[in-house]
């Protein structure tokens, strides 16, 4: 039988390479994204390429309600959605006081309220039918704060625990709860967070890459998924919880600040 995989965030990046993989697998695909004409491409692509079905759903998931919207718009289309996996999101690099409110406001809600929310409709469901797999797409930048990127940061870090906490409530189901931690990546973020010109994005890899660790991860039902750092990166992550935080911020945000 089909697996069914809805994801968010899917126009671009890392959720197009997740859609494209799991058409590759014969899976037929609920996509969402605001824009609509690179959704009907996209569409057009896996649905020719692969003989699948896919149903896109244009929706701005910075507006607050939007994923009960994509709930009910899925019941009522008749579908079972196996794999949730919640990947739009967006960043803003600059000093927080100086960034628009309502910006930094739309990615809190993207990041963290749209989410939980879209987590919140679907797995019942899952739950009910003991049975499904939710993969979140976080950051390797939730484990530290982040000078000139607190807000995004901090979502992110919500992200991950949320994630976290979620998987342990349901240790008792065959539900699984994953959460993929990129680290710098090719996608569209970094031009429009402004990290392109940033020492953090010196070294980046593919948006595809990613996805294939975060895909296959999510199937294993692993909990947390760090994909795309080099290994000086990783080792640098490790030490985190050693090194002093004030020399942490420091480094952190000449990491972030253009070049």
């Amino acid at each position: 039988m089909k697996k069914v995989a809805l994801i968010t965030g899917a126009s671009s990046g890392i959720g197009k390479e997740l859609a494209k993989i799991h058409a590759e697998k014969g899976g037929d695909l609920i996509i969402i994204a605001r824009r609509e004409e690179k959704l009907n491409a996209l569409k057009a692509e896996l649905e020719d390429k692969h003989g699948i079905k896919v149903m896109t759903l244009v929706k701005d998931l910075s507006q607050p309600g939007i994923a009960k919207e994509i709930y009910d718009d899925v019941k009522s289309a008749g579908v079972t959605v196996d794999y949730l996996i919640n990947n739009a999101g967006f960043g803003l690099r600059g000093k927080y006081h100086e960034l628009s409110w309502e910006r930094q406001q739309q990615m809190m809600q993207l990041n963290m309220i749209a989410l939980s929310e879209m987590i919140y409709q679907f797995l019942p469901d899952f739950v009910a039918r003991n049975s499904g797999r939710i993969l979140n797409t976080s950051s390797t930048a939730s484990l530290m704060p982040g000078p000139l990127q607190a807000v995004y940061f901090a979502t992110k870090a919500y992200v991950t625990f949320l994630s976290n906490g979620l998987a342990e409530e349901l240790h008792d189901t065959n539900v699984t709860v994953s959460n993929l931690m990129p680290g710098a990546t090719e996608t569209e973020f970094a031009k429009t967070s402004g990290m392109d010109k940033t020492e953090l994005f010196n070294k980046t890899f593919s948006a595809k890459s990613v996805a294939i660790d975060g895909y296959y991860g999510m199937l294993s039902g692993k909990l947390d998924i760090i994909s795309g750092v080099t290994f000086g990166q990783k080792m640098m992550m490790n030490m985190i919880p050693l090194t002093p935080k004030k020399m942490l911020l420091k480094q952190m945000r000449k990491m972030q600040e253009v070049k």
